[in-house]
């Protein structure tokens, strides 16, 4: 196997993990008890299809307690909209969400950059000794007005040291950066024990107000185009090189 879509698969397979588990977000499958149990618990959440790309179909949903009672809100796109009591959000979000399977997940407040959220997508493939290695990696920067940051959603690619500048400084921010990094070593490592095809992955993290890393989402077919859209094109060369070791963009 070179590919696995299903991102309830994955976070299954990843929970096995005692080193990565403690990463990953509260995770359930969608449907009209486990967002209200999810809502409560974290006031956030995020509602995603369980197979899909780029973005597509993600629906964000709070809850927001007055002393009124509780109002509920989704953002779908750019568009929103509010509502007073949760039976009629969750139909709104029914009808609104793509026709198939979805999850619901733990909302994390994310790192901002110039007022807009941002991740990070690290690159882990395997190298000419067919070891992995922490190849690549590039911050998101989320469109001004939509809460995906999919460079194929309107996203911006941007160096990681300049995103993290506000929060890490010096060596600091190296080994930060490190950390991350090996993260996603542990990821591959770890998948590759139950499905040995696999030759690249992208790990999707967001950083919250602590510092703390979140896994979003684990890409088995990652895309390393991304990594041109940087003015230093190292890593670019790097990445592309490996993909073609393992088998992806061959010269014609």
């Amino acid at each position: 196997m070179r590919t696995l879509t299903s991102k309830w698969t994955k976070t299954l397979v990843l929970l096995k993990s005692n080193k990565v588990r403690r990463y990953i977000p509260e995770t359930r499958l969608f449907n009209k008890s486990s967002v209200l149990s999810l809502l409560k618990k974290y006031q956030m959440v995020y509602v995603k299809p369980v197979n899909g790309s780029f973005g597509q179909g993600v629906i964000r949903v709070d809850l927001q307690r007055t002393k009124s009672g509780s109002k509920y809100r989704y953002q779908h796109g750019t568009a929103s909209r509010s509502f007073g009591n949760y039976d009629a959000m969750y139909s709104s979000i029914s009808k609104s969400k793509l026709k198939r399977s979805y999850l619901v997940q733990k909302g994390i407040h994310m790192l901002k950059y110039n007022n807009r959220v941002f991740d990070i997508r690290i690159m882990v493939q395997k190298n000419r000794e067919r070891k992995w290695e922490a190849s690549g990696y590039i911050g998101r920067v989320a469109h001004p007005k939509k809460i995906v940051t999919n460079f194929h959603n309107s996203g911006k690619p941007l160096p990681l040291e300049t995103l993290l500048e506000r929060f890490v400084q010096g060596e600091q921010k190296q080994a930060y950066i490190r950390d991350l990094k090996n993260l996603g070593y542990q990821i591959a490592v770890h998948l590759n024990k139950h499905y040995p095809g696999f030759r690249e992955i992208g790990v999707d993290i967001g950083i919250d107000k602590e510092l703390k890393p979140w896994i979003f989402e684990v890409n088995t077919a990652p895309d390393p185009l991304i990594f041109n859209q940087l003015k230093d094109k190292r890593m670019f060369r790097k990445v592309i090189h490996y993909a073609r070791l393992n088998g992806r963009f061959r010269k014609k």
